[in-house]
């Protein structure tokens, strides 16, 4: 049986220390049990995920954990999505995010428009290519309150300047709006929108969600990774809710494994993904297992769901994995955060992330290596001694067993 490697990211679950937790992070407070029986037969460290002077966002960070660094390969988060919802970008054609949102009194109130279903969200989409497409401009439904606009033919040499709706959530949008080349479109979609959204009633249709307008954001150009194949030897899948990891698994020549169930949020199917992957790594040699409940409950700043999420993945999802991985003689697994999500900042960190690779077969201590711990968190990983700068390198290391 060939060697099977597994990556499993708890997006935005790395935090800062919290007062109502006794000064310890929701990872520290969980203690997660599962995770933590790996620890002294595995190598900790922390990682950095965003290079210098990039934005950390879930697109750089994952590039990164996928083994792409973001310098080389970044071209924009939006292009990534496009490609796991089956656009065909041309070269001249842009692609960006465009969340529904609730803002009110010009207040960003949720960047999610209260989770809005992905049926409703089709519903919108199909209404705003009604009123405002055109042959350059379209809307795509994604999943929930995550879908995209291309902008065809797109006739600038430079994006708009950008923020995300995550980031400005109970603030003020008037000092957020795009800038630059292209903004006035973005805006005046951003205000058509709005009054459309008021104009439509969609109560009667019975769905979840609370959507006021469109917020544009993200936009990029098509990418273009290296073959997964050719750079690790590795065929594989992703695991997600997100359009944004089967992105970039799809434009690395890796395939996207649905499953039934997932939100991307606390009630998503954990037993299901876990159950996917071993299915998944029966059939090839590498699964990209991704969970994001830990980073949407960041970013609404709340304590209970981050620690849910980080018990949910440990004692549903790993508990899983660690009894059934048994069946594949040689194995590695690959846990961390892409980027931390801070409950206080409600926004990601490019701070680095606490790291675990365990592995079946032979892990290469480095010198200065000092695990004597048998916990996974933030601090334990940081008394290791280990620090990768640049964690684009971290698959390749856990292939071959050597930190040096």
């Amino acid at each position: 049986m060939s060697r099977k490697i597994l990556t499993i990211v708890c997006d935005g679950m790395a935090d800062l220390p919290i007062e109502e937790l006794d000064g310890k992070t929701p990872l520290e407070y969980v203690n997660p049990g599962n995770i933590n029986s790996l620890v002294p037969d595995s190598i900790i460290g922390l990682a950095r995920t965003v290079p210098q002077g990039m934005n950390p966002g879930s697109d750089t960070a994952n590039l990164s954990i996928f083994g792409y660094n973001p310098e080389k390969y970044y071209t924009g988060r939006a292009p990534l999505e496009a490609v796991s919802m089956g656009i065909n970008l041309g070269p001249g054609d842009a692609a960006f995010r465009c969340n529904l949102v609730n803002i009110s009194d010009g207040i960003m109130n949720d960047f999610t428009a209260d989770h809005i279903e992905t049926a409703f969200s089709g519903l919108v989409m199909e209404k705003l290519n009604a009123a405002l497409g055109s042959d350059d401009i379209e809307f795509h439904k994604g999943v929930s309150y995550r879908n995209a606009l291309v902008w065809r033919n797109y006739p600038y040499s430079e994006l708009p300047e950008t923020v995300p709706p995550h980031d400005i959530t109970n603030l003020q949008i008037d000092e957020y709006f795009p800038s630059g080349s292209g903004s006035d479109l973005l805006k005046n979609i951003f205000e058509l929108s709005g009054r459309l959204l008021k104009e439509n009633d969609f109560s009667e249709t019975g769905f979840k969600g609370k959507p006021t307008n469109t917020w544009i954001w993200g936009g990029g150009f098509k990418p273009a990774l290296d073959s997964f194949k050719s750079l690790y030897n590795l065929e594989g899948y992703t695991i997600s809710a997100v359009d944004l990891i089967h992105g970039i698994g799809i434009a690395a020549g890796l395939q996207p494994k649905f499953v039934e169930g997932v939100t991307g949020y606390i009630d998503t199917n954990y037993i299901g993904k876990a159950k996917a992957a071993i299915e998944c790594l029966k059939e090839k040699d590498y699964v990209f297992l991704h969970f994001e409940s830990p980073d949407e409950s960041g970013h609404e700043g709340n304590i209970e769901h981050k620690i849910k999420s980080i018990r949910d993945i440990d004692e549903i999802a790993i508990s899983y994995l660690l009894t059934e991985i048994k069946q594949f003689d040689d194995i590695t697994l690959i846990i961390m955060p892409d980027h931390p999500t801070p409950i206080s900042l409600r926004t990601h960190t490019s701070d680095p992330v606490p790291f675990l690779v365990y592995s079946t077969g032979r892990l290469d201590v480095p010198s200065g290596y000092k695990n004597q711990e048998i916990v996974f968190n933030e601090k334990t990983c940081a008394a290791s001694g280990l620090y990768i700068d640049d964690a684009s390198t971290l698959l390749s290391k856990s292939i071959s067993g050597k930190f040096e």
